[in-house]
């Protein structure tokens, strides 16, 4: 039979896109390359008289989708004289460059703050914590002895490119000039002035400013202003940022324990099951024995019945034989016949006293569903409130908020957003159109857990994954299971099309929302 409507058409396409995936790079998403969509090349022109007299450039990266970190000395022409010299931000990504504004300068600590307007940046999170000996630290930036080799125009400088990644080891805090620095071993080069100093999970630990001078052989060594000072200097500036205090565990850790993770959850769900039957066969056999009780009660009562109606019975039969001895023929008959009444009454009250079945008494609370068809009576759903659980995450770049979701029947969530099936769970591959990011929200009634999975892609990769995306079926929650797997089936298309392993995963614990 020949199959028509939007449903065979959309499976056609999505079949399409498929192939066409098949033909395509996988996307990448690794740390430091989700670090390196926030990290910025800082150019400085100085004019006089409308003619060029100084170029000067370094680095910086986002604190804020608006606002770069860089050195003090990398922008401080600029702050000496704001009417002459002109300030570039150009990201490493896109197709344009945009002018920046001096919001804040710290000569002491070498640290500015600049503001643009034109993109969006991803900003990159600081790590709370320390680093440790010979721990591996990442540089990324523009070094400018790779500009001079490569550029062949001033406007190679101010074409977006990706920055320059180089890996050291830390070797030791230092205080300069009364600051905290970071020494490092990471290569950096004049031109990476203001990059971060990165820890293998693409966190900020410094801002790169300065190397030691390698005279006759000696080892060059790097500086990094350290985040406590970079922290101050923020907040003096009244500049929010994003700060995390989980050590850095790589995917591969996390996936191991997110194993072990699944294991406990499976065992604890077992054991939930196992109390709830427990409970159930004790409240069945409570109301086995209050069932047994009020049918004992009740058959007594009706052999009692049985046996005052036998004996009034048997009474008016002989007080019918008495009358009718004597002649007394109508009270005779009458009393005849109220005694075989009473009789056959005591006869069907013993005859339909109640039996007892046992297998017919149910646990309280249960109704006709099936076992499958009913949930649990502690899965999760309506408003909840979702609190992080930094030991089962992988916190790279989110403060981890708590969340509310609002949970209905059939995977409606928030009440007009559709999850797809996923066993038991519930699953919403989102796409936003602001910004380089694709989460993967799996929300699971029975373990009251919602899961984000993300991953921080680059701008061509997050558009391939916005081309799947194109053709929903869903605009709007529905019943029709029909309509549920072309979301499931558009879904698993989606996540083909994303890395192998991810950058976040955010584990949150559920609960009734407060006032609900």
């Amino acid at each position: 039979m020949a199959t028509t409507g939007v449903f065979p058409r959309m499976r056609q396409m999505i079949m399409l896109v498929a192939f066409l995936l098949a033909w395509s790079s996988p996307a990448r998403a690794d740390d430091i390359s989700a670090a390196g969509r926030g990290v910025v090349r800082i150019v400085t022109i100085a004019v006089a008289d409308d003619e060029v007299v100084g170029f000067g450039h370094g680095s910086g990266f986002a604190v804020a989708p608006n606002r770069v970190v860089t050195n003090a000395h990398v922008v401080e022409l600029a702050s000496r004289y704001p009417g002459n010299v002109v300030i570039g931000v150009v990201p490493s990504e896109g197709s344009k460059s945009f002018q920046g504004k001096l919001i804040a300068i710290d000569t002491k600590r070498d640290l500015a703050l600049i503001e643009f307007t034109g993109a969006k940046l991803p900003p990159l999170a600081l790590f709370s914590g320390t680093a440790t000996d010979g721990e591996t630290l990442i540089a990324l930036g523009y070094p400018g002895n790779v500009d001079i080799a490569t550029a062949r125009s001033a406007a190679d400088f101010i074409t977006p490119q990706s920055p320059v990644r180089s890996q050291g080891g830390f070797a030791g805090t230092r205080t300069l000039e009364g600051i905290s620095v970071l020494l490092h071993t990471a290569n950096i080069a004049r031109g990476n002035s203001g990059g971060p100093l990165l820890d293998a999970c693409g966190r900020v630990l410094g801002v790169n400013s300065a190397i030691t001078n390698s005279e006759e052989g000696d080892a060059t060594f790097a500086f990094a202003i350290s985040d406590s000072e970079l922290t101050g200097f923020l907040t003096q500036a009244k500049q929010p940022f994003v700060q995390i205090a989980a050590p850095c565990i790589s995917v591969e850790q996390r996936m191991a324990l997110d194993k072990a993770d699944e294991e406990k959850d499976r065992a604890d769900a077992a054991s939930r099951t196992a109390q709830a039957e427990s409970a159930a066969a004790r409240a069945r056999e409570a109301a086995i024995d209050r069932a047994r009780a009020a049918n004992e009660s009740t058959r007594e009562t009706y052999m009692a019945g049985a046996a005052v109606l036998l004996v009034f019975g048997a009474l008016a039969l002989g007080a019918a034989g008495l009358l009718l001895s004597r002649d007394q023929q109508r009270p005779g008959i009458w009393a005849a016949v109220g005694g075989g009444a009473l009789l056959l009454g005591a006869v069907a009250l013993f005859v339909l006293r109640p039996s007892f079945d046992e297998a017919s008494i149910a646990a309280p609370g249960t109704g006709n569903e099936t076992a499958e068809a009913k949930l649990p009576a502690d899965a999760a759903q309506g408003p909840l409130l979702c609190t992080l659980q930094p030991e089962r995450s992988r916190i790279t770049v989110s403060a981890g908020e708590p969340v509310r979701v609002n949970v209905g029947p059939d995977g409606c969530v928030d009440g007009g957003t559709q999850y797809a099936e996923s066993g038991r769970r519930w699953q919403r591959v989102l796409v936003p159109t602001d910004e380089q990011t694709v989460t993967v929200r799996e929300f699971d009634p029975d373990a009251a857990t919602l899961t984000d999975t993300r991953y921080f892609l680059s701008a061509a990769d997050m558009q391939k994954v916005r081309d799947v995306k194109a053709p929903v079926p869903v605009t709007q929650c529905t019943a029709d299971q029909a309509k549920r797997a072309s979301l499931a089936s558009l879904q698993q298309l989606m996540r083909a099309s994303l890395p192998p392993a991810y950058n976040e995963k955010l584990v949150y614990r559920c609960a009734p929302a407060p006032g609900q």
